[in-house]
């Protein structure tokens, strides 16, 4: 397996947009090449996929359902539709060996993206932590055999799967220390928007910390002042997009009324977001 040197320029990129500057990297998710292509169009300096909304748009639910292929078949389509570093939701990793793990990061790489969020998710309550940080150094090592500087993202549900009401923040910790250790880049810790909890986990890791945001969350600036360096939306971009196609369906299926498609993009400025794009099949 050979690597472009575009992927390499792009992940070192993509690297360094994690650095401390005024304003946090701000990631809108998308789930398809159009809506890698509009949020590129809305000024983004990086694409995101989710994998819920991709799980989504695929007739699948979320939480590691959408077969291998499907999903890398999807990433395929979103890297060729934007000339912005990809960094792609792997949930945990789409497959359980260290084969089937290794195979997805090859495949991730071979689709052009240059960075992944693996999450420790996938037994009850979370993967111990030796096996998950074991699991991040087969990635890691994966990634150097090609030589790129995959952006590894490491998230850890302890907020989020409530699993640990009385020692979330203790829990975080201890697993951050262990996944840097094993070679993750970055910690990204859902279920947490409060400015405090996120200080005191910022101040106590030496990596990029990324925040999951959403309506009623702090702002970007909010959350960049309490340390965060990387915030995404996650599905919500998919669920907004999926509000809308309900509430026109619902409007024109009841009485008719066509007004919720007024504002909607033209015919020709949808096929205008890809008369510059590279000629692809999978």
């Amino acid at each position: 397996m050979t690597t472009h040197s575009g992927s390499v320029t792009k992940a070192e990129h993509f690297r360094k947009l994690h650095d401390p500057g005024p304003q946090p990297l701000v990631l809108v998710n998308v789930w398809d090449a159009a809506s890698a292509r509009v949020v590129q169009e809305a000024g983004a300096s990086a694409i995101a996929t989710s994998s819920s909304a991709v799980s989504w748009s695929l007739g699948y639910r979320d939480g590691d359902h959408v077969p291998w292929g499907l999903a890398m078949a999807a990433l395929g389509r979103i890297t060729h539709a934007t000339r912005l570093p990809v960094t792609a939701d792997i949930e945990t990793g789409y497959g359980r060996t260290d084969d089937e793990l290794r195979a997805t990061i090859h495949a991730v790489l071979d689709a052009g993206a240059v960075g992944i969020n693996i999450e420790d998710s996938a037994e009850d309550p979370l993967t111990d932590v030796s096996e998950q940080s074991r699991r991040i150094a087969v990635i890691r090592a994966t990634a150097d055999e090609r030589g790129v500087p995959l952006f590894v993202n490491a998230r850890t549900d302890t907020y989020l799967s409530g699993r640990f009401p009385d020692a979330a923040y203790e829990e975080t910790l201890r697993r951050a220390e262990s996944y840097l250790t094993a070679g993750a880049d970055g910690i990204f810790v859902p279920g947490v928007v409060d400015l405090h909890v996120l200080h005191q986990i910022s101040s106590r890791i030496a990596a990029p910390l990324n925040a999951l945001a959403g309506v009623g969350s702090p702002s970007p600036a909010e959350l960049h002042d309490a340390g965060v360096r990387r915030v995404s939306i996650g599905g919500n971009t998919a669920k907004a997009a999926y509000a809308k196609v309900a509430k026109v369906a619902s409007e024109i299926l009841a009485d008719g009324n066509w007004a919720g498609l007024a504002g909607t993009r033209s015919h020709a400025e949808m096929d205008g977001l890809f008369q510059q794009g590279p000629k692809y099949s999978l």
